[in-house]
């Protein structure tokens, strides 16, 4: 391998997922901004309580997403709940606004505090269930970075994203493409399985490790059965679906099965 890193400064980095319930705007919206922001900070504090090293928040109730920007609504929504969590917990913060809407998630995150986004479509085109990623973010977003002053926030970008088809790039290996997100700029590699909640290809995590000289992170897939095993080999786990009641990103998070993870996770 090509040696272990400490992403956010912390080796072997677990970091717990925050789904916001569906932000006002988007399809399935029925709640008040602060009921939603109440309800993330609840969930953050038991992730803080529990032991995990960061937090994520994420609008993945928006579904059916919009593709690379999203309208301003969102972007208050996400500044008001990342603010509130910000100010309830003191382990870092990432965020990821879907989909690809990275420039409105480095805003997020400089206005609030946030250590680091994740950040899709940022080297390479796919398609996705939103349509075709077709321009790179890497080139708009680093500007963007620039110009705002927020060199601090990281970027963790996707290699061969879930949810979605990497044909246009099948040529390239996931070594080869990982070795383009960091030649692009980016801080730190996230490998995923296919969807939400699907565990990763360990062939595949192992050459994105080899490849890389920034911290990898496993992106989907890590349960409390698997997790010490992903951790032999990636920098880190970010876990949503497994900590939730019946393993559903969906639902809300159950401390039992949050805590199972923890203890499996630290075994090591």
């Amino acid at each position: 391998m090509s040696g272990d890193f400490a992403f956010l400064g912390v080796p072997r980095c677990l970091i717990g997922m925050v789904h916001l319930a569906a932000l006002p705007g988007s399809p399935r919206s029925e709640l008040r901004v602060s009921e939603i922001a109440r309800q993330a900070v609840i969930e953050a504090k038991l992730l803080e309580r529990l032991g995990f090293d960061a937090i994520m928040i994420e609008n993945m109730h928006d579904l059916p997403y919009l593709r690379r920007h999203v309208g301003s609504e969102i972007v208050a929504a996400m500044s008001a709940c990342v603010l509130s969590v910000r100010a309830a917990v003191k382990i870092p913060i990432g965020l990821q606004i879907l989909a690809g809407a990275n420039q409105e998630a480095m805003s997020v995150a400089h206005a609030c505090g946030a250590a680091f986004i994740r950040a899709e479509g940022f080297a390479l085109a796919s398609v996705a269930d939103e349509g075709i990623f077709d321009q790179a973010d890497a080139g708009p977003l680093l500007r963007h970075r620039k110009m705002l002053g927020a060199q601090r926030v990281m970027i963790a970008a996707d290699v061969l994203k879930k949810h979605a088809s990497h044909a246009i790039t099948s040529d390239l290996n996931a070594a080869e493409q990982t070795r383009t997100l960091i030649f692009c700029g980016a801080d730190c590699i996230i490998v995923t399985g296919k969807a939400t909640g699907q565990p990763v290809d360990f062939e595949q995590l192992g050459l994105v490790k080899e490849a890389s000289r920034v911290p990898v992170l496993v992106g989907s897939g890590a349960r409390a059965d698997n997790a010490s095993e992903l951790l032999e080999i990636a920098d880190g786990i970010i876990v949503g679906s497994d900590l939730k009641r019946g393993g559903r990103w969906q639902n809300p998070i159950d401390p039992a099965r949050a805590k199972a993870f923890i203890k499996a996770a630290r075994k090591k």
